[in-house]
Parts: structure tokens; C-alpha cells; sequence
């Protein structure tokens, strides 16, 4: 058995909770469920816990809504019925997080929000702000809008992302099954639970169906590449069951329940090797000998006052170089102005970008959390 839940120790956790838990077999909502769901995560809250909550179930109450016995193929009637079950299911959250003097908040994404590297820094600016306001982020797929995600996708791929954008500590995937088993334990009797395992590990996916077998959407198999996923910016996951009692309180108590996929790879080297090696650098950005202390020493955000020159055009959310007065590259980073912005706000301080510019989108340059030295 795994010696205790990672949970115990996590800050921040996105919980992603399937269909068959918030739903009544598919019949719509599941009020009580949805009510459990809110306490517990009313208790994480207590326990100083940040918690974001990925959650099915609008398509299930478009449809009892509109008064649809069958689940519709047509793409135009799901992504109607995500429209009208979106109300529901908003209105059911709010209802249950406010029951506990929470506020929630509705956070739709699709994967594209996700991949662009403008919106991606405009999502995790938002999530980013409602934690620190102590709201609980509910994020679903913005199925209204998603085409062929809406097919093939599934809330386990959309968590691990969100995982990515936050960095949060751990992903917690609910479902109705105990955790990750050895074989289908439905078909083999001698099928057993796996405790604890490396996230990413190849003979996970072959256990949980395979690559490239025709499990249904959001089955074992995309759980297992879900804990891939979120491994990458150093998250752990856990697979358990959404039925066991309390599950999410003895969870963050240190109960080892279901299944453990650890993450290898620390989060700052995940982070590192993500910004060094996976984005093409988009320009330059050269910094005071102060500023370049404050990054180095003092583990600072970049402001705009410190920057003395800008080369390259780049837009918000790309990734540029910073230079040291002498041109050695110090680190590099996601920038949230333009080259054009940073032109004017260079050598200014924070309380002047609005004068300036006439908005503010952050009063960092780049933020600490999007910088990696090198």
C-alpha cells in the first residue's frame, strides 16, 4: 500500500469529477451529489486548501432539460444541449458552494484556449485571480463552441491541462471505479489494484486498454495519459473512486485510497525545460543591473522599470530573452505586453502602465511564476 495520500501535503488541487457522480445515470443532475461535492471541498477550503473543480454533467441536463431520452450523435444537438445544461449546472453549483458561504466561479475552456499562448496566460491570469480571492473556479469544456473536442475529448484531458496552467500540486480524478487495476476487473477475476506507480509509465496505458483501442470517452485509458499530462509540469495524480465516503476529506487527511500516479520530474524542472525548449523566442528584452540582481538574487518578478531596450516584435503571452547590460542571456520568460507596450512602458514603474497605455493587464513584465533563469 502506498504510505500516504500526496494530497496531504498539496496547497493547490484540481478535483475532476465524471458524469456518472454528478448525474442521476445520466437523468440529469444529481442535486445531493452535487451538494456532497460542495461540502467536502468546503472542508479542503478549511484545511487551507486552493481547490478548482472540473466537472461534467451539462450535456446530461440539456438533454433531461429539452426532454431528450437518447444521447444525440448530431454535433449541432450535443453542443445545444451543453448550452441549455450549462445553466443547470451552474446554477446547481452556485446554489451548493454559496450553502457554505463560498463563492464559485464558471470557467469555460476549449483545448485552444489552452494551446495559444495568449489566451493560456489570459486563463491562468484569471484562474490565478479567483484563487487568491478564495473562489472556487468550476471549469468545463466550452462544449457550445468545441467541435471535434466534443467527440473525442474528455474532461480528464481538459483537468490535466488546467493541472499544467495553475501548477497545481496534485490532480484528483473521480470516477466510478476504485483506481487503476492490473486488467479490466469487470472481465478478470484475477485483476487487482495498482497502490502507487510512476506516472507515464508505458505499461500503464497497455493495462488500462491499450494504445489505440476502442475505449469509450473518458475510460481508464484517458485517465493514464491524463496523469502523463500533468506530470509534465510536476503534478501527481490520483484515480479513485467518487463513491467512497468522504473520499476527497480522508484524501487530503493522508488515506492512500485508489490509485497513485507520482510525478518524477520536480515542477520547476518540468517548468524549465518547457519554456527553454518547447517555445521558439520571440524577441529580447535587455535589464539594469538592478533588475538583473532582483531576478538572480532576489527571486523578483520582472518589472517594466528595469528593462533598458527591446528587440524583436513579439505579442503578449510569446516568449522573449532577457538580457543582461552586457547581453548575456539571463533567463527567459512569458512576456504579458507586446513589443510595442514594452517599448512605451520601459523604464517606468508599475502605477504608470495605465497612464500610459490606457489599460493594465498585469504589473509585472513577466511574472516570476512564467520565468526561468538560466
Amino acid at each position: 500500500m502506498a504510505m500516504q495520500s500526496v494530497l496531504k501535503q498539496s496547497r493547490r488541487i484540481v478535483i475532476k469529477v465524471g458524469s456518472s457522480l454528478v448525474t442521476n445515470q445520466g437523468q440529469g443532475l444529481d442535486h445531493a451529489a452535487l451538494s456532497r461535492w460542495a461540502a467536502q471541498i468546503a472542508r479542503l477550503k478549511q484545511m487551507g486548501k486552493e481547490v478548482v473543480l472540473v466537472s461534467s454533467g451539462a450535456i446530461a441536463e440539456g438533454m433531461q432539460r429539452l426532454n431528450w431520452k437518447k444521447r444525440p450523435h448530431a454535433l449541432h444537438e450535443l453542443q445545444a444541449a451543453a448550452a441549455v445544461g450549462q445553466m443547470g449546472l451552474v446554477q446547481a453549483y452556485e446554489s451548493c458552494f454559496r450553502s457554505h458561504e463560498l463563492q464559485a466561479a464558471q470557467v469555460l475552456l476549449t483545448h485552444e484556449d489552452l494551446s495559444d499562448r495568449k489566451r493560456y496566460l489570459n486563463a491562468r491570469s484569471t484562474l490565478t485571480t479567483l484563487l487568491s480571492l478564495k473562489v472556487i473556479p468550476v471549469i468545463n469544456e466550452n462544449d457550445t463552441v468545441a467541435t471535434d473536442e466534443i467527440r473525442f475529448g474528455d474532461n480528464d484531458t481538459l483537468a490535466a491541462l488546467v493541472t499544467n496552467l495553475i501548477e497545481a500540486d496534485v490532480l484528483v480524478i473521480l470516477t466510478d471505479q476504485a483506481g487503476l487495476f492490473t486488467a479490466d476487473p469487470r472481465k478478470d477475476t484475477q485483476a487487482r489494484l495498482i497502490d502507487e506507480a510512476r506516472a507515464g509509465d508505458p505499461a500503464l496505458e497497455a493495462m488500462a486498454g491499450g494504445v489505440g483501442s476502442d475505449i469509450g470517452r473518458g475510460g481508464m485509458l484517458t485517465k493514464v495519459i491524463a496523469a502523463k499530462r500533468a506530470a509534465r509540469s510536476g503534478a501527481h495524480t490520483v484515480i479513485a473512486s467518487g463513491h467512497e465516503a468522504e473520499v476527497l476529506i480522508r484524501l487530503a487527511q493522508g488515506e492512500a485510497i485508489g490509485t497513485q500516479l507520482l510525478a518524477e520530474t520536480m515542477p520547476l524542472a518540468a517548468r524549465k525545460q518547457w519554456l527553454a525548449d518547447h517555445l521558439q523566442m520571440c524577441g529580447k528584452v535587455t535589464l539594469d543591473a538592478g533588475a538583473v540582481k532582483a531576478l538572480i538574487t532576489g527571486g523578483k518578478s520582472l518589472l517594466p522599470i528595469g528593462v533598458t531596450n527591446v528587440s524583436g516584435d513579439f505579442e503578449r503571452g510569446e516568449v522573449v530573452i532577457c538580457l543582461d547590460p552586457v547581453g548575456r542571456e539571463i533567463a527567459r520568460g512569458l512576456i504579458n505586453y507586446s513589443a510595442v507596450e514594452t517599448r512605451k512602458i520601459l523604464r517606468r514603474a508599475s502605477n504608470e502602465i495605465e497612464v500610459i497605455l490606457g489599460y493594465v493587464d498585469e504589473p509585472e513584465l513577466i511574472h516570476r511564476d512564467n520565468l526561468v533563469l538560466l
